[in-house]
């Protein structure tokens, strides 16, 4: 598994934008309006990980995960499982591939995708 980006949860998209951007010194990677669901920009910066910034209108603003790709994510499930893991969203199809959600024992949500 590799960490590929953290999701953060903001108030005002613009104002993040802005501080990752001219701040921080990443670049906008990819932005999609969700409608009423939302809105989510993606900023790289040095390396492969990334930062998912999502305004929507049910999440309180914080960090909301950490994403990790995996090779075979129902594998990756059942391994996780088997040690203790707690799953919170098994594996669904999603655009990209496959994703589902763990917890680690502090109660931080751990995105876990398989990309197809």
């Amino acid at each position: 598994m590799k960490v590929k980006y953290a999701t953060m949860i903001v108030k005002d998209m613009d104002e993040s934008i802005k501080f990752y951007r001219d701040v921080m010194g990443f670049e906008i990677d990819s932005q999609y309006d969700l409608g009423p669901a939302g809105e989510i920009t993606l900023l790289k910066g040095e390396g492969e990980t990334m930062v998912e910034i999502i305004k929507n209108p049910v999440d309180e603003p914080g960090l909301f995960s950490i994403g990790m790709d995996v090779e075979d994510l129902d594998t990756t499930i059942e391994e996780l499982k088997s040690k203790g893991a707690k799953v919170t969203m098994e594996p669904t199809q999603i655009t990209v591939g496959h994703l589902a959600f763990i917890e680690d024992p502090n109660g931080v949500r751990i995105a876990l995708i398989q990309h197809d």
